[in-house]
Order: structure tokens, then sequence, then C-alpha cells
């Protein structure tokens, strides 16, 4: 396991997995039982009051056993605030030596489903970043779907390497990256997976400097580093189509094949250089 304690930097995370389901929807106890109506309703089912309120119900005890379950700073909140804190260091870095000033990110912790600038966050999104809070969003459960049902190692590496492309997200949004690609995806709608998998590439090499700025400071183990390239490899889109749904379709993929984002992200390790991560040539 790495020595995260190595890292003085924190980030700013905000924890939310103790607010209940729904934390920061304004109710999404409620929510999921207005959902139930709706579907009920346009299915021509009948509704049962007894299942509404065992809706409820369900919502109400869910919350109650988070209540108190995440007081405090633990373990997984502190391990996210110095892999957060880390990419702020780099990137801080390499902004100020490109005379640039760099703002760093929220990530808040959540659970099920919560409020972001961009709409609702759930976990089967994943993390991600919404580019209209600066923002990334990590249901941590989602690295057991990493391990389960990807195949994936797992390790904290791994999970810190998910932190980082997040945050390559962000720096690409504070580059006008993201800005640039959403304007060429709308203006050429058939470039459009085509450009999304260059943007998820370069965040991946992106995750990759950090890494590099990392790896002389004695924080990872020899070879954990690999931990980093199996997961970049598990959220390959073929090998998630392949898992899903049992074959393989590049015309629909939106991030990359594993060996691209293995390639891409050990390009970022190798050099150290954004200008090196133009996935877009």
């Amino acid at each position: 396991m790495a020595d995260w304690t190595k890292i003085l930097s924190r980030g700013n995370v905000e924890d939310r997995r103790g607010m209940g389901v729904g934390a920061g929807v304004g109710g999404a106890g409620l929510l999921g039982v207005i959902v139930y109506l709706i579907s009920t309703f346009l299915s021509g089912g009948t509704i049962n009051p007894d299942d509404v309120l065992n809706q409820l119900q369900s919502q109400v005890n869910q919350q109650q056993g988070q209540q108190g379950q995440f007081e405090g700073a633990d373990q997984y909140e502190q391990f996210a605030s110095a892999v957060l804190g880390s990419t702020n260091d780099a990137w801080r870095g390499i902004f100020e030596r490109n005379g640039k000033t760099y703002t760093e990110p929220r990530l808040v912790l959540f659970r099920s489903v919560t409020q972001s600038g961009c709409g609702l966050a759930s976990a089967e999104v994943g993390p991600h970043y919404c580019s209209a809070d600066q923002t990334i969003y990590v249901d941590e459960t989602f690295f057991d779907v990493l391990q389960q049902k990807l195949g994936a190692q797992g390790g904290d590496v791994g999970e810190a390497y998910v932190i980082a492309h997040e945050v390559g997200h962000h720096v690409q949004n504070q580059l006008g990256i993201m800005e640039t690609v959403a304007r060429a995806q709308q203006q050429d709608p058939g470039s459009a997976n085509d450009l999304s998998v260059a943007l998820e590439l370069q965040a991946d090499c992106f995750a990759g400097i950090w890494a590099k700025s990392v790896q002389g400071s004695g924080v990872f183990e020899p070879g954990e580093i690999n931990e980093a390239i199996d997961a970049a490899a598990a959220v390959g889109d073929d090998r998630v189509q392949q898992k899903v749904e049992g074959q393989i379709n590049p015309e629909k993929w939106t991030h990359g094949s594993s060996a691209q984002r293995v390639e891409w992200f050990n390009r970022g390790v190798e050099t150290g250089s954004p200008a090196k991560c133009n996935t877009f040539s």
C-alpha cells in the first residue's frame, strides 16, 4: 500500500456519504417515490399504497443506517484528500511554470446519488467531473465494481489514478480544451465519439503526469504504479463492452481501448510533459 502520509498537501474534499441517500438532492428519497409513481402511471399499472409506503420506509431506513457512519474524517476521506492535494501540487507547479494560475478543484464523496452543478450525480455514472461547478464526484463503491465486474486487481494506487484522471478533465477545463471539444462535437456530430476518446486519453496522459510527480517522493512501493496501469486497462471501452455486452464495437467507443488508455497513461509517466499529451493530432 502506498504511503500517502508523505503527501503533506490536502485537497478540498466534501464528504456527503453520511447524509443519506440522495444527499444534496433536496430529498432524493421522495424523488425515488415520485419516479416510481410516474413510471407506474406511464406503464398503465395500478399504484399500490403499500408499495409507496415500503419505498419511503426503505429510504428512511437506509438514511438512518448511514447516520454517524462517516462522522469525522475517515481513512478514505483522508486518502482522497491526500491524492487530490498531490494533484494540486503537480498542476500548480506546471501552470506556474507556464505563467498561468491553477484553480484547485473540489471533490465530493457520496453514496448512491447526490446533486451536482451538472444535475444528478449517480453511482451508476461512476467517478466523473462536472465543469459547471469544477467538482469531481466519487462514489467509492465504484471501485468494488471495478474489481468484481471489470476484473481490475484493485489497490489504492489504482483508485488514485481514477481521481487523477478526473483532475485531468479539470485541467482540460482550465485550459479551455473541454469547451473547444464540445464546440467541435456540435459542429460535426459524426466526429463526436472520436473527440470524446481523444479527450479521455488526454486525461489519462495527464494522470500519468501526476503519477510521475509523486514517483520520486517515496509514496509508491516498487511496482505499485502497475495498479494504476491495471485500472486504466480495466476501464477501456473494449474490455467494458466485452464484459457487459459480450462483444466489442469500436464505433461506440467514447474513452478508448485498454491498450490506448495504458499507452497514454504511460506516456504521461515517461515524459511528465503536457505538451506530449496531444491526443488530438
